[in-house]
């Protein structure tokens, strides 16, 4: 890989971080944004590419910001070319929005001894997409997606059945919520103790996330969880993340009010985000391990595919 090459996947990291530092700073979780007081009519989903498939991990992070500080009201957004080969144009003056796209390459290297060993190299790549009420000339349903109602009672009961095909241990009392890693179990405050159902499941949405994290479901590991503070600070962000992206899929609102123990994690991510311009890139990813994990325990699972 050239130096160049180098120094532009070094610059994506940094710019994006940067992004996410300076509205962490103004006390702003950027991730909490759709939900937000000024956009609670609509149901909030994941962005969604040009053939309806959605955006996962940090590409949803980077296109919920701009669709909220842009003023889209639609959630589907395009390639430039994707646009052209739909019969569209992106309308003059338009700017793009930033979304990633990680892969591997793999590069082979002397291994010392008069051989060759190949290696995999991560490498991170930026292109712009443009939302739909930026193209003129699309197919009638693109601007017009059929907006489908859903009870709010309906959208409890989904889920619930959710979190019971989980398979996860959830055990109720006291006034705390969290998992347990060594037992195994979450622990939930009692129903009645929530404002409302939705602020239940949206509570064990985050611990839900946690609990995907034993070995023998993604993997995180959490050994450092209880000494290390960055540890800590690092399996929250991606429990907070994960909320965020099972909620959307669920038609539910995530904590939109921190609780004591989460609020208290805004200066321990803005120390990691600083220190390390891939945390946020890394949190996202196992956020969606873990969520993409919890939709394949699901009966219908097949219908529920993770987008790259």
């Amino acid at each position: 890989m050239s130096r160049k090459t180098e120094n532009q996947r070094a610059d994506i990291y940094t710019r994006i971080t940067t992004m996410i530092i300076e509205e962490l700073a103004a006390g702003v979780r950027p991730w909490m944004k759709p939900w937000s007081a000024a956009n609670t009519d609509g149901r909030i989903s994941r962005p969604l590419r040009h053939n309806g498939q959605p955006y996962s991990g940090m590409n949803v992070l980077l296109l919920w910001s701009e669709q909220m500080s842009r003023g889209f009201g639609s959630s589907t957004w395009m390639t430039f070319k994707q646009a052209i080969e739909l019969g569209a144009a992106v309308r003059k003056g338009e700017t793009g929005s930033t979304v990633v796209f990680a892969s591997r390459f793999t590069k082979s290297e002397a291994d010392g001894k008069g051989g060759e060993i190949d290696r995999e190299i991560p490498f991170l790549k930026a292109y712009s997409v443009f939302n739909v009420e930026q193209i003129d000339g699309l197919p009638d349903h693109y601007y017009h997606r059929p907006v489908t109602a859903h009870d709010p009672v309906a959208r409890i009961e989904q889920a619930d059945r959710f979190f019971r095909n989980t398979g996860a241990v959830i055990r109720h009392g006291g006034n705390q919520a969290y998992y347990s890693p060594v037992m195994d179990y979450i622990q939930m405050p009692p129903f009645e103790s929530f404002r409302d159902a939705a602020g239940y499941a949206a509570t064990l949405s985050h611990e839900v996330t946690h609990w995907t994290a034993a070995e023998h479901r993604v993997g995180r590991d959490l050994s450092h969880y209880a000494k290390d503070r960055s540890e800590r600070a690092r399996e929250e962000l991606v429990a907070e993340l994960g909320s965020c992206f099972l909620c959307a899929d669920l038609g539910i609102a995530p904590e939109l009010e921190p609780r004591p123990d989460h609020a208290s994690y805004l200066q321990s991510w803005l120390r990691v985000l600083a220190d390390d311009k891939r945390a946020i890139f890394q949190a996202a990813a196992h956020a969606q391990r873990a969520v993409a994990f919890l939709h394949g325990l699901q009966p219908d699972a097949a219908d529920i595919r993770d987008a790259a």
